[in-house]
C-alpha cells in the first residue's frame, strides 16, 4: 500500500482576512514579531494596516524590508541579525513570494546558524523555526503554504532550492482584497507563476490523488480568471478567484514539487534578476512540449481544465492543444516573448543548463532530461 503525506499549514482565507495577523501571533505564543516585506507592499499600504492589527492584539514588533525581487543570501544576514538583536520571538511575512522566501530563511538562520548554502536541497533543516505566519499579497507564489524557500546566491549566480517540510508556515492569510493593488504586468506574472505550479505538480512524479485535484482546480480557476484579473484591479471576483487558484497551485506544487520548467528559470532568475513569473512565461510551453511524451493522458486532463473541447481526440493531439492554449494565455496576458527579450544570451545557456541538472525541481520532471535537453528547451524558449 502506498503511503501519501500531505503538508499544509492552516489557511484563513476571504477578503478582509488581513485583521486575523494579530490574533494568528497571538495564538502561536509570540510577543516581539519580526516583520518582513518589501517597499512595494510597504508603499500599498497594507504592511501598516498589518501593524495596526498586531497593535491592537498587544504586540511589539520589529520591520524589516531591505529586500529585494529575487532575494539574496547577503539579505538573509542582515535580517537574521535584525532578528537576534531586537529578540524577537515570532515572524510574520506580508508579501508575494519573495518577503515570504526571506522569512524563511531568516528563521532558518536565527534558529539554526551557519549559511543558508548549508540548507540548499531537501531537509537539512535539524531545528525548530519559529512562529511563522504568512500574509500573502499576490496571487502565484504560494510560498505561503509551500515548504519551500527560494535564494540566489550570489557568487554562482543562481537560485538555490531549500525544501524543508519546517519552512511551512503555521498559519497562511489570503486576503484577495491585497491583490488590488498590483500592477496589470505584476498580476500576469504572478498569475503565470500560479499556473506553472499548478501544471507542473500535476504531471510530477511526485503526484497524488491530493495533489492531483487541487492542480487541476488551480489551472480550471486561473484559465477562467487571469485574464479579467489583468484587466482589472477592482475585479474583486476575479481577484479572490485568482487567490484561491494561487493557494491551490501552492498545496499542490509544496507536496508534489515541480519540473524542469522551475530547474531552469531558477538559473535564470539568479542570472538575470528578472521577475520569476515572466521567465516561467518563456519556458513552460516548451517544457510541456518536452513532457507530452512521458504523460499524455495526463496532459489530455489538463487541456480540458483549460476549458478546450477534445471531445474525440487522442491523447497526445489533445496534450498538444493544452499547449497550444497555455501559450495564447500566456501571450494575452502580455508575457512569453522569449528570453532574449529579458535579457538572455546564447552564451550564457550552455552553464545554465549545467547549473539546472543539480536543481532539485528537476528530480520529480515526468520524462529524464540531460544537458542537451535542457539546453535544446533553453534555445526554443529564446
Amino acid at each position: 500500500m502506498n503511503i501519501i503525506k500531505y503538508v499544509t499549514p492552516e489557511i484563513i482565507f476571504g477578503c478582509g482576512a488581513l485583521a486575523q495577523v494579530g490574533d494568528s501571533m497571538l495564538r502561536l505564543g509570540a510577543r516581539k514579531v519580526f516583520v518582513v516585506s518589501d517597499e512595494g507592499v510597504i508603499n500599498s499600504g497594507w504592511v501598516e494596516k498589518a501593524l495596526s492589527y498586531l497593535k491592537l492584539a498587544g504586540l511589539e514588533y520589529e520591520v524589516y524590508s531591505n529586500i529585494t525581487s529575487n532575494p539574496k543570501d547577503i539579505e538573509l544576514v542582515e535580517g537574521a541579525k535584525q532578528y537576534r538583536e531586537a529578540e524577537c520571538d515570532g515572524i510574520l511575512a506580508v508579501g508575494g513570494g519573495s518577503p515570504t522566501d526571506v522569512a524563511k530563511a531568516i528563521a532558518i538562520l536565527a534558529t539554526n546558524g551557519g549559511s543558508i548554502q548549508d540548507y540548499e536541497g531537501i531537509n537539512k533543516v535539524t531545528h525548530p523555526l519559529p512562529p511563522m505566519v504568512v500574509a500573502a499579497s499576490t496571487a502565484g507564489a504560494g510560498s505561503e503554504v509551500t515548504q519551500f524557500a527560494i535564494i540566489v546566491d550570489r557568487q554562482r549566480n543562481l537560485k538555490m532550492t531549500i525544501i524543508s517540510k519546517s519552512l511551512v508556515p503555521d498559519i497562511a492569510i489570503v486576503d484577495p482584497e491585497l491583490l488590488t493593488t498590483k500592477s496589470a504586468k505584476l498580476t500576469a506574472a504572478t498569475g503565470i507563476d500560479a499556473l506553472s505550479h499548478a501544471v507542473e505538480s500535476f504531471v510530477s512524479l511526485a503526484a497524488t490523488p491530493i495533489t492531483e485535484v487541487h492542480a487541476i482546480n488551480a489551472i480550471n480557476l486561473i484559465t477562467r480568471n487571469l485574464r479579467e484579473s489583468v484587466a482589472s484591479r477592482t475585479n474583486l471576483k476575479a481577484k479572490r478567484n485568482m487567490a484561491m487558484a494561487s493557494l491551490q497551485a501552492g498545496m499542490s506544487f509544496s507536496n508534489a514539487i515541480l519540473g524542469a520548467t522551475h530547474a531552469m528559470v531558477h538559473q535564470v532568475d539568479g542570472l538575470l534578476d528578472k521577475h520569476h513569473g515572466e521567465s516561467n512565461a518563456c519556458v513552460l510551453p516548451n517544457v510541456m512540449e518536452f513532457n507530452i511524451m512521458s504523460c499524455p493522458a495526463k496532459f489530455k486532463r489538463i487541456a480540458e481544465a483549460l476549458g478546450e473541447d477534445v471531445t474525440g481526440m487522442s491523447n497526445w493531439v489533445a496534450a498538444e492543444v493544452a499547449v497550444k492554449a497555455v501559450r495564447r494565455l500566456i501571450l494575452d496576458t502580455g508575457l512569453g516573448q522569449g528570453l532574449a527579450k529579458v535579457g538572455m544570451k546564447e552564451c550564457y545557456l550552455p552553464i545554465l543548463s549545467r547549473n539546472a541538472l543539480k536543481d532539485a525541481c528537476l528530480i520529480t520532471n515526468p520524462r529524464d532530461a540531460d544537458e542537451n535537453d535542457i539546453l535544446d528547451i533553453f534555445r526554443r524558449s529564446m
